[in-house]
């Protein structure tokens, strides 16, 4: 197919995904990194209106990952305006950042409801890197707690989505860092069902991965999670 009518076709995609909803009834759990850079606050308003335009019987969980600790500040709700609600600006400063994602990811995964036939799945937004056990490929792609996280995740039926966004810390400037924490959310995306998402190596605006992710979920609506 030539070029230009590839790229046609690109963008009647994107102008169909735009302004489409979820289809069918979620659990959903918004997971936000608390170092994220501050650029990340600019999307509250594309994060909050997904959430309020999710299916009603959704519930939807928000919480921040931070330096030893998932702050939740709304557990699983169906009051869709509340979660909305919780969210707030990314912290955006290496104090609270954790040493990984997946630790806090894993204890998010326990908190889904066990009842419902909703689909679960996490909206994870971090720069996905794994510091913890050093700064390598094997470290941080093939980490230990990505593995644990990847494991509570499928035997929960519980698929993972991500945006990628840069780090007060290293994926801020450091290319390899970046390259590292993408792997890291693609390979924990592709054993749990989900989807990463992000574009280059730099921060872009949310709104059309979440029109892509709601294309994703709306193709998925009969796959059983």
């Amino acid at each position: 197919m030539p070029a230009s009518a590839q790229s046609k076709k690109a963008t009647k995609a994107e102008k169909a995904d735009a302004g489409a909803r979820v289809r069918t009834p979620l659990n959903l759990a918004v997971l936000i990194q608390d170092d994220l850079v501050s650029r990340v606050g600019n999307e509250l308003r594309e994060t909050a209106e997904f959430i309020r335009t999710l299916p009603n019987g959704s519930r939807v969980m928000v919480g921040y990952i931070r330096s030893g600790s998932l702050q939740v500040r709304q557990s699983f709700t169906t009051d869709l305006e509340s979660a909305s609600r919780a969210l707030r600006i990314p912290a955006g400063t290496t104090s609270v950042s954790p040493f990984n994602p997946y630790t806090q990811v894993r204890d998010a995964i326990r908190l889904f409801p066990s009842d419902g036939s909703n689909r679960n799945a996490v909206l994870l937004v971090s720069d996905g890197l794994d510091t913890s056990r050093g700064f390598d490929f094997a470290s941080s792609v093939d980490s230990v707690d990505l593995n644990r996280a990847a494991r509570e995740a499928k035997n929960n039926n519980v698929a993972v989505y991500s945006f990628y966004a840069p780090t007060a810390g290293l994926t801020s400037w450091n290319r390899q860092a970046v390259s590292f924490g993408q792997g890291a959310l693609n390979r924990i995306a592709d054993e749990t069902g989900g989807k990463a998402f992000f574009q280059g190596t730099s921060f872009v605006t949310f709104n059309a991965y979440f029109n892509r992710l709601t294309r994703t979920l709306n193709e998925e609506g009969g796959r059983a999670y």
